[in-house]
């Protein structure tokens, strides 16, 4: 299983980068194994959303759910673009549900149930791998634990005998040597996260803002400890009480229909007995009784700046309105804090600002890493008086529309898949375990498309007006089980042969300047993808300044001859429009995301873009300086010094090919 904590930095740093180049935080871990996704929810816009300034698709997810004699919730959505079914599985307990004494608990169970199960004795992967299926992964986060698959709808009753045979019939086959290994694979996860630069600063944070006694307060990866004194008791004692059908919500997403899915799941599911009644956790939102800042010492190539606040759980339209107050402080190059820390002062290199959405408690969290050179201090004292200067007056017309269209774009953008660590099926579940209810995505977003600036400025002053804890990190019901189920004695299901895909026709035709133009059709939404291939990239600057393949396209949306760097941001947010541009070893790319209603105004900034490039010295000389502290960071990656130091070796120094992979060149070739 995937460490959490990476993988949902992963997806915070896609969403900057389509904030910055046109899903929150940068890709290296600060510590968590077990971080549930900031789940990039689909927009539903067809329900009476006051106008905004861009034209908006109407968007919906059509589904129909049912619940089972033995309180199983299932929740049904049809898409039948591809042959594939994204199936997910989401158990409401986290490790907010940990007794004192067996913290990491609920992540541990999560490895064990990949272990085989009483009549699937064998690693869960393995019959799946052989039939195509793909995202297979487990999550734990504070709230829940979920799987997940995506399956060729042949499969699919062989993925639901899986799943349901661990979900009611996993403890006959939990051995101590099983619970051993996986114990040591949870504790080397957990070494291996601390190693990271940055690895022990969410632990801190969550520690230092949930006082001792609140559910929150200990990490999902647990302690040694904890960790050593678990046992098989303890293993039958969790799955008997949070494993149950009635505590469990199951989507089906993609080439199905509730007529297909109903008996499909009561003859798999129908028979598991439901678990013991469990009492829901109610709101708890700590308050400091001050201000608490601590300095943490760690093996970084730069000093980093962490400042989180408790503010209401995720359900509610406090926590939905301060995701715009978010967006108008650290969304991307026009917000306050990138605007004024990155781009006209030069004292960070990097601003990121969002919410860690959880149930009885959502955190607020600004990131600001510090450009070499400067005082932490300093940096500190402006992030405090832009702060002060946002919670003293409205935000204008102008930052909330930004604010709010590029939320609601990016929630559409999350329609285009249906399952894996996002899409479709996750906006489902969520809505169903969070709120009851999997259409809530439309109260999110109503949530959003109503915030007025006086709604997000009072918001915000009464949740950020509140006590903060600041990290430095610097240098060093009544259910009855069905009397017949599944016949499990005949092993796992047979696999029909898997339908072949239709893709879309392809047409071609050439401009009159030579350029080959490659269409391709496909109306499932409302977005168009536009990317311009160049044959050139890093291979190119071999025996020249490695680097310059990389800076140079990414300097093209620094401004053009009749738009500023900042021109070309405020209006891609205008626009609710991604821009994106980048290198490869062979090849150079300028790609466009935009929504089919603005495609015109989106291809002539892309054209400009292209075609009018600026090169400005001083967003040159700007840009370098972020390079620099890219390859510094680099150089502190094992997997990064790896893509360095390797093709040199591989391939020859004389080789196109014999350059650090990573396209950023040396310190040495970009310093002038």
């Amino acid at each position: 299983m995937e460490t959490l904590f990476l993988w949902a930095l992963k997806e915070q740093y896609k969403r900057r980068l389509r904030l910055e180049r046109g899903h929150r935080m940068k890709g290296d871990n600060m510590g968590l194994y077990s971080l549930a996704k900031r789940t990039v929810l689909a927009a539903s816009l067809c329900f009476g959303l006051p106008a905004l300034a861009v034209e908006m698709p109407d968007v919906e997810i059509p589904y129909e759910s049912f619940t089972l004699d033995n309180g199983l919730t299932v929740v049904v959505h049809e898409d039948r673009k591809a042959p594939l079914v994204a199936v997910s599985v989401w158990y409401h307990v986290g490790s907010k549900d940990e007794p004192a004494g067996k913290t990491g608990f609920a992540h541990l169970f999560e490895h064990l149930m990949f272990n085989g199960s009483e009549n699937y004795d064998a690693e869960f992967f393995e019959p799946l791998q052989e039939v195509g299926v793909t995202d297979v992964n487990g999550t734990t986060w504070l709230d829940r634990t979920n799987y997940f698959e995506t399956v060729p709808t042949p499969a699919l009753e062989r993925v639901l005998f899986l799943e349901s045979d661990r979900m009611g019939h996993l403890l006959g086959a939990v051995t101590q040597e099983k619970l051993d290994n996986q114990r040591g694979v949870v504790q080397n996860e957990k070494r291996q996260g601390e190693n990271e630069p940055y690895g022990r600063a969410f632990e801190t944070l969550q520690s230092g803002i949930f006082p001792v006694g609140h559910p929150y307060h200990h990490s999902t990866i647990g302690s040694m400890e904890d960790l050593d004194a678990a046992s098989l008791d303890d293993v039958k004692e969790w799955f008997n009480t949070y494993y149950g059908p009635n505590n469990t919500v199951l989507v089906l997403a993609g080439d199905i229909d509730v007529e297909e899915a109903r008996p499909m799941v009561e003859r798999y599911f129908g028979d598991i007995p439901a678990g013991p009644p469990l009492v829901k956790g109610k709101s708890s939102i700590p308050e400091l009784a001050s201000n608490v800042h601590e300095v943490m010492q760690d093996r970084v190539p730069q000093a980093r700046i962490y400042r989180v606040w408790a503010v209401p759980g995720r359900t509610t339209e406090a926590a939905n309105t301060l995701d715009v107050a978010a967006e108008i402080l650290g969304g991307g190059k026009t917000s306050r804090l990138y605007r004024d820390l990155v781009y006209n002062r030069q004292i960070a290199t990097n601003v990121q600002v969002g919410l860690f959405p959880f149930e009885l408690s959502s955190l607020f969290f600004i990131q600001v890493d510090v450009k070499d050179g400067e005082s932490v201090q300093e940096v500190s004292d402006r992030l405090d008086a832009i702060v002060a200067d946002f919670l003293a007056k409205d935000p204008s017309k102008a930052e909330l529309e930004r604010a709010q269209i590029g939320l609601i774009s990016g929630e559409v953008r999350g329609l285009e898949k249906v399952g894996g660590f996002g899409g479709k099926a996750v906006t489902l579940a969520e809505g169903a375990l969070y709120a009851d209810d999997p259409g809530f995505y439309k109260k999110r977003m109503a949530y959003i498309a109503d915030a007025s600036a006086k709604s997000v400025a009072q918001t915000a002053r009464t949740w950020l007006g509140r006590n903060h804890f600041q990290l430095d990190v610097i240098p060093f019901g009544d259910f009855a089980a069905a009397s017949e189920g599944v016949d499990r004695s005949t092993g796992v299901p047979a696999v029909d042969d898997t339908p072949e895909l239709d893709f879309p026709a392809v047409e071609t035709a050439s401009l009159s300047n030579g350029i080959e133009l490659v269409v391709a059709n496909r109306p499932t939404v409302p977005l168009v993808n536009i990317a311009m291939m160049f044959d050139a990239g890093y291979a190119a600057d071999q025996g020249k300044k490695l680097g310059t393949a990389s800076l140079t396209l990414a300097m093209l949306d620094e401004g053009t001859k009749k738009r500023s760097a900042l021109d070309i941001a405020e209006e891609l947010e205008g626009l609710g429009a991604v821009l994106r541009t980048g290198s490869n070893l062979d090849t150079s790319t300028v790609s466009m995301n935009a929504l089919k209603t603005e495609l015109k105004a989106s291809i002539d900034l892309m054209a400009d873009v292209v075609r009018n490039p600026a090169f400005d010295q001083a967003e040159l000389d700007r840009l370098r300086q972020q390079r620099l502290a890219g390859i510094r960071q680099e150089e502190n990656q094992p997997i990064s010094i790896a893509l360095r130091q390797l093709p040199p070796i591989m391939y020859g120094k004389d080789n196109a090919y014999g350059i650090p992979f990573t396209g950023t060149g040396t310190i040495e070739l970009l310093c002038p």
